[in-house]
């Protein structure tokens, strides 16, 4: 008898769960999304060191007014669909028509196209900001400049990589496994800031021998919206952990401990 209601339970589960083709075309949106997002996040960290080229469109203008103006618009976009899409009624919304374990695939997919499309029709403003010519200073700032962005991804593996960027949930569904979420973690770099890849970010940004003014308005646009996502980001957490993030955020800087 027992076994007639295993066998029995077993068969409703594989009348609920999802086929093998819808599994593996969500997995391979994962991937696809994966990709898109990582190749935007490594495209605009060239762009900030000047190592890859800046505003491919051919819809340039020569005003300055504009160029400010089309440049406030895009970063405007970026942030937007960060802070839209990062907002659980937008993800209940989106559940609708997506499975969720593609929510935070579709996430990192939009991510990506919005800083490659922010590259792309980047508008150049003339002038510039500084231009370090001392070779050991120099090199100091190249070292802070890799510093940052290591230290950005080493702390999405300290929280969950594969989670941060969508893949585990979609090989969670592809293997026909339920998604459990991650526990709250405070290891490594946790234990001194709440916010370690908005830090790397920062100092990725700023810590380059040459600024110029097109590169400055790109680093004053997005720190803006990194103060802003943080307060964002937050109020979720507390919503999320409760107490445990409250305590959490009386102990632990912001960013840097005993600065901010």
């Amino acid at each position: 008898m027992t076994q007639a209601l295993e066998a029995l339970g077993n068969y409703r589960q594989m009348e609920t769960s999802p086929g093998l083709i819808k599994r593996t075309s969500v997995l391979l949106y994962g991937l696809l999304a994966y990709h898109i997002g990582v190749a935007g996040l490594l495209w605009i960290i060239l762009a900030m060191g000047g190592l890859a080229p800046v505003g491919f469109s051919p819809l340039n203008t020569d005003s300055t007014a504009s160029a400010l103006l089309v440049n406030f618009g895009l970063i405007m976009l970026f942030g937007l669909q960060h802070s839209i899409m990062a907002r659980s009624g937008f993800k209940n919304i989106l559940k609708k028509y997506l499975p969720e374990a593609a929510e935070r695939s579709t996430f990192v997919l939009m991510s990506g196209i919005c800083m490659a499309a922010a590259i792309y029709f980047w508008q150049s403003v003339p002038g510039n900001i500084w231009m370090v010519e001392n070779t050991t200073l120099q090199v100091m700032l190249w070292v802070l400049f890799a510093a940052g962005w290591i230290y950005l991804f080493i702390a999405t593996f300290v929280t969950n990589h594969f989670e941060l960027m969508g893949l585990r949930q979609v090989y969670l569904y592809f293997i026909d496994k339920p998604y459990s979420k991650l526990p709250f973690t405070q290891k490594y770099m946790y234990r001194y800031s709440r916010h370690p890849m908005m830090l790397g970010v920062l100092v990725g940004m700023w810590a380059v021998p040459a600024m110029s003014f097109s590169h400055f308005v790109m680093a004053s646009l997005l720190t803006l919206y990194v103060v802003i996502g943080v307060m964002l980001e937050e109020r979720d957490l507390i919503r999320q952990f409760g107490k445990t993030y409250i305590e959490y955020k009386r102990q632990i800087a912001t960013l840097v401990p005993k600065v901010f």
